[in-house]
């Protein structure tokens, strides 16, 4: 007895008409009108979650950025109306001898505590590149002094340590220095600002320390087996790799710098007449801004002086950014 076989008919073979389709209609791409119902509510909800941050932006950043700039051109109190003087508190600020000081004291300020801070950084995260024990608690020893270090109170305790017949006064007097505490010295004062500075180097010796880790070790062993010494592998071979990470720190704590205002502010004295240090010793330039907009109500006068400052960093950036064509190192293709 046979067998018969019966072959299910082959799509092709089916008749195509608008029963062939699908019962819940054709397969295709969404409509155009629905995508963009879509991404429109996908944008709104994107908005919704920036909202805080665009609302404080605005508010609290570009609102007080666009209102300085028109201040800057105004004779304004604080209390009164804005009047409108044009150029003359840029004018009033050039020809200000206590200007000039401060711009003099800020500068020096820079080139001298910025380059320490980071040798010091640069110093320790080498030791600390090496495996050694307790290598965790070191880390976290150095990088302390740059979460505090910014604070009002750890200022309130460096003008006690410095101050006369303190800490640093009686160590100088052992070895035969009598020169008396640095706070109340306007010569000493500025050094004392620049041994805080340098006391917080463990943020850029963190980033060091990340740096100094992607070297390749390969690069060490060939040198070291063609003879080069310390400080030629050093030379050659560390400083071009870490240059990328140079760079960031010296970018960044040299913006940090312009901007020190609350260790010269509080180690200074805080108010009155020595609110800059003894005879302006520390008056950096945010703090001779701060004496003329909140303590001399010339709030005209300090949004030029900030417009000015802000000029000032933005050009000393750029600067830095086409110098480092010159000494920084990319790998190929990561410029």
């Amino acid at each position: 007895m046979g067998t018969t076989v019966t072959h299910a008919p082959a799509m092709e073979d089916l008749p195509k008409g608008k029963g062939s389709e699908p019962r819940h209609g054709p397969v295709g791409s969404p409509r155009p009108a629905a995508l963009k119902r879509r991404r429109r509510r996908e944008n709104l909800a994107g908005y919704l979650f920036m909202s805080p941050w665009i609302a404080g932006f605005l508010l609290l950043t570009a609102g007080p950025m666009i209102a300085s700039l028109y201040f800057a051109f105004t004779d304004y109190n604080l209390f009164d109306a804005p009047q409108w003087i044009g150029l003359d508190n840029f004018s009033e600020m050039f020809g200000d001898p206590r200007w000039r000081h401060s711009v003099q004291v800020t500068l020096w300020y820079v080139a001298v505590g910025t380059p320490l801070k980071l040798l010091a950084a640069l110093g320790v995260a080498l030791l600390l590149a090496q495996s050694r024990r307790g290598q965790a608690f070191y880390r976290a020893a150095f990088y302390a002094p740059s979460l505090i270090g910014a604070s009002v109170s750890v200022a309130i305790v460096w003008k006690a340590i410095f101050s006369d017949d303190a800490v640093v006064d009686r160590t100088q007097k052992i070895f035969g220095i009598d020169v008396g505490g640095w706070t109340g010295d306007p010569d000493m004062i500025i050094y004392s600002l620049v041994a805080l500075t340098v006391w917080q180097f463990g943020a850029p010796m963190v980033i060091f320390l990340a740096g100094l880790k992607q070297v390749p070790r390969e690069l060490y062993e060939a040198a070291e087996v063609d003879g080069a010494g310390k400080m030629r592998r050093f030379w050659n071979i560390t400083l071009p790799m870490i240059s990328p990470v140079l760079f960031f720190n010296v970018l960044l704590e040299t913006i940090h710098s312009f901007q020190i205002f609350s260790s010269a502010y509080i180690v200074g004295g805080g108010a009155g007449s020595n609110a800059c240090g003894p005879a302006d010793g520390s008056m950096v330039y945010t703090c001779y801004l701060y004496v003329q907009g909140f303590e001399n109500s010339r709030m005209g006068l300090a949004s030029a002086m900030a417009w000015l400052l802000l000029i000032a960093v933005a050009l000393v950036t750029a600067v830095l950014f086409w110098s480092q064509k010159r000494w920084v190192h990319y790998e190929e293709g990561a410029r």
